[in-house]
């Protein structure tokens, strides 16, 4: 028996845990797939208080170090349900490989990186197609490749790639760049760097390896091929919210409905981080939810 789990160990979660466990709470953080959440694949962390700049590794790291230092126990397994109790006073947490129980549960399960939805992207995954510059930017050097994006974690990206690749060209569906203007100023400064904006990757071309993308102008509706080594894809996050439906509301975007107060509606489940509906999903936003979230955990439980 536990107080409170954890379902996911990026900022969110391994802030929660942290909090709860300097409450004396006994707490358990499960994680899917990757220990640090998806600030692991961020080259820098330049906009977090006190930090000067970080890679989203090491940002991860020393959160785990953290959780792990003050008893914290985290477990590699994947959460398929969460289910009530008899009478309702605890919830048990259900995963590929077993049942863990709580008197609380926070869930703070993130997200993946939105996919095109294109013919070909499943087989050209790792052939020329990825969705982290931090992970394979460095197979491109001296290559040309382009980018999908305009956000910050996009022309993040781009500067990063810009210093392995021969060229890199950063396309964008609005006529404009969405991310912060010190990141599009960095861009334009660099020769090996085009941006093309109102257009739209329409098309991979290449069977087994990516040789290049169709790309189609949202004005004109002019089709046009760029022949290029490798295609970044940074577009934005879709939640994985499927697992928490039978104790949380889901919106039409996936995203679970709680406010401020990190609430869901059972009075046991919270929800923290990039998961649930908020207007800012920053580094920051998404900390702070993890210590809402486990404060509020720690009043409920010690009310029972």
């Amino acid at each position: 028996m536990y107080d409170i789990i954890i379902v996911g160990a990026g900022p969110a979660g391994l802030t929660a845990a942290l909090y709860a466990l300097r409450a004396d709470k006994k707490i358990l953080v499960i994680e899917k797939e990757t220990f640090g959440g998806q600030i692991t694949f961020s080259p820098k962390v330049e906009n977090y208080p006190g930090i000067l700049e970080m890679s989203g590794n090491e940002f991860a790291e020393k959160l785990i170090e953290q959780v792990l230092s003050h008893g914290g126990e985290i477990e590699m397994d994947r959460v398929t349900s969460i289910e009530v109790n008899e009478e309702g006073k605890t919830r048990t947490v259900v995963t590929e490989n077993g049942r863990y129980e709580a008197r609380a549960v926070i869930i703070a399960a993130g997200s993946k990186h939105r996919r095109l939805g294109l013919d070909k992207e499943d087989e050209l995954t790792g052939e020329g197609v990825s969705y982290c510059a931090v992970c394979d930017g460095a197979f491109y050097k001296g290559m040309e490749v382009a980018l999908v994006g305009g956000g910050n974690t996009a022309l993040q990206e781009a500067v990063l790639l810009s210093e392995y690749c021969k060229k890199v060209i950063v396309i964008q569906n609005l006529p404009y760049l969405t991310g912060e203007k010190r990141l599009s100023a960095i861009l334009e400064t660099r020769a090996n760097v085009e941006i093309l904006c109102n257009k739209t990757v329409n098309a991979l071309i290449g069977d087994t390896k990516l040789e290049g993308v169709e790309i189609k102008d949202a004005e004109s509706g002019e089709i046009s091929v760029l022949k290029i080594d490798g295609l970044f894809v940074a577009i934005g996050q879709v939640p994985e919210n499927e697992p928490f439906i039978s104790v949380a509301q889901i919106n039409d975007y996936g995203y679970i409905v709680a406010d401020e107060s990190c609430l869901t509606d059972d009075e046991a489940v919270f929800v923290a981080g990039d998961c649930r509906t908020k207007r800012v999903r920053q580094i920051t936003t998404a900390t702070a939810d993890g210590a809402v979230s486990a404060v509020s955990a720690c009043r409920y439980i010690d009310s029972l």
